[in-house]
């Protein structure tokens, strides 16, 4: 067919993926009532594992989207066991090429970004099935990601190899649940459990009411085993610890050490914007190690609850963490671990967010293993308000691939100084957090 000589016949473009709320139309009756609308799938994010979610989840979404007008909320709690809220995700990775493909990144690893986005979602399933009360004539709540603590990667993901999910309510509160996701991947026969663990997550997750949109009570939790038991007794001790810290508002004044420590990091950067023909050439300033990316929030970013989705944004911010160990180490980025975020703002559909990254400080103590910190920052951000805010502040950690690294004899990470008092403190309080874990 000549295109160019057809203006009436457009290139029609449709989907690749299906929802999992449409089947196809009956025949001669496009508008069958099996078919369900499409707003029922927000956002229609095509992530293989979201959608799997979604089609093994669809009665609970589907009510969680279209509650019943003027539903009463839950009046009595249920008391729930880890294993009625356990889910699996199986990536068949070494038998479908495509999910493969999807997954692959340049070093025939997996994508830790999509990752992210995938446990995200598992997790936000989970806190859907524990305060699912089976009974659709009450108005369901509204579980939100509150906030993420350390994911730690603990040997590298290959894409090769089918890789495993498990994730489970471990503890909750009045109005908070905590899920614990393991991902898992055996290269070896024989080999245990443990060993094939090759990364964990928790998330925090907050219930509210989705009419008052006030904090609302969620279903009590019973451990069975004494695993179960164990991981409900950390995640206690760790809720207690998030408590003191929110309580204790004042900010800490620095003592005669700190104020040394404050001087001592400030004295090269003074250096460098002084005289810098004197400078350390092995050291950077932290303003030189900076990158931003912005983009403006798309409703096929958002969640159930017409919010942006968070492990989109725990994906772009990784990308861009990514992206700043690379510039900066001028090698192939490891990544090692995400320290705790807090989602301390909702970003909404049409939002102006801006991401901005640097390399707060660097660990050369061993010199096999340098570790590079990166910071990132989301601002939501409203010109015609003349406003921005922040919504998220992440923080990464990465190191150097040992294969990329043995090709550069002598090879050496850059010491990273603050220029200006504020980032001095900032680069402290990170240590100093990193130091209390």
């Amino acid at each position: 067919m000549d295109l160019s000589s057809s203006p009436n016949h457009p290139i029609t473009v449709v989907s690749t993926f299906a929802s999992p709320f449409e089947g196809p139309p009956s025949v001669g009756d496009s508008n069958s009532s099996a078919r369900k609308p499409i707003s029922l799938w927000p956002g229609m994010y095509h992530s293989p594992v979201t959608n799997a979610l979604w089609e093994a989840r669809c009665k609970i979404f589907e009510r969680l989207l279209d509650p019943p007008k003027d539903a009463p909320p839950q009046s009595e709690l249920l008391t729930k066991t880890p294993s009625q809220s356990r889910t699996t995700i199986l990536y068949n990775f070494s038998t479908d090429y495509i999910l493969r493909e999807q997954y692959r990144d340049p070093w025939n690893e997996v994508r830790i970004g999509k990752l992210l986005e995938d446990l995200d979602a598992l997790a936000g399933t989970i806190s859907v099935k524990h305060c699912s009360d089976d009974d659709s004539t009450t108005r369901p709540l509204l579980l939100v990601t509150a906030s993420v603590d350390k994911i730690v990667l603990k040997k590298p993901i290959s894409v090769d190899i089918d890789l495993k999910i498990v994730g489970a309510v471990i503890w909750v509160g009045r109005s908070s649940i905590e899920i614990q996701l393991e991902v898992s991947q055996s290269t070896k026969e024989g080999s245990n459990a443990a060993d094939d663990v090759a990364l964990s997550a928790n998330f925090i997750f907050v219930a509210r009411d989705s009419k008052t949109a006030k904090a609302a009570p969620v279903n009590r939790l019973s451990p069975e085993t004494e695993q179960e038991k164990l991981l409900f007794d950390e995640a206690e001790a760790r809720s207690s610890m998030r408590k003191r810290k929110r309580g204790d508002q004042e900010r800490r004044e620095f003592e005669n050490g700190e104020a040394n420590r404050l001087q001592t990091l400030l004295a090269e950067g003074r250096i460098f914007c002084d005289m810098p023909a004197l400078a350390d050439r092995d050291s950077i300033l932290l303003r030189d190690t900076r990158q931003e990316n912005s983009l403006i929030c798309q409703p096929q970013q958002r969640n159930i609850h017409g919010r942006i989705f968070g492990g989109f944004l725990l994906h772009r911010a990784f990308e861009l963490a990514f992206s700043t160990a690379y510039a900066f180490a001028g090698l192939v980025p490891y990544f090692l671990e995400i320290d705790h975020v807090d989602f301390s703002r909702p970003v909404d559909v049409g939002d102006f967010l801006r991401l901005k990254s640097c390399v707060l400080y660097t660990e050369l103590h061993n010199p096999d293993q340098p570790l590079i910190n990166i910071e990132v920052v989301a601002h939501v951000t409203r010109p015609e308000l003349r406003s921005s805010e922040v919504s998220n502040t992440f923080y990464f950690t990465f190191t150097v691939r040992p294969e990329a690294k043995a090709t550069k004899n002598g090879y050496r990470i850059r010491n990273v100084v603050p220029a200006t008092e504020e980032e001095a403190r900032r680069i402290l309080e990170r240590m100093d957090a990193e130091a209390c874990i």
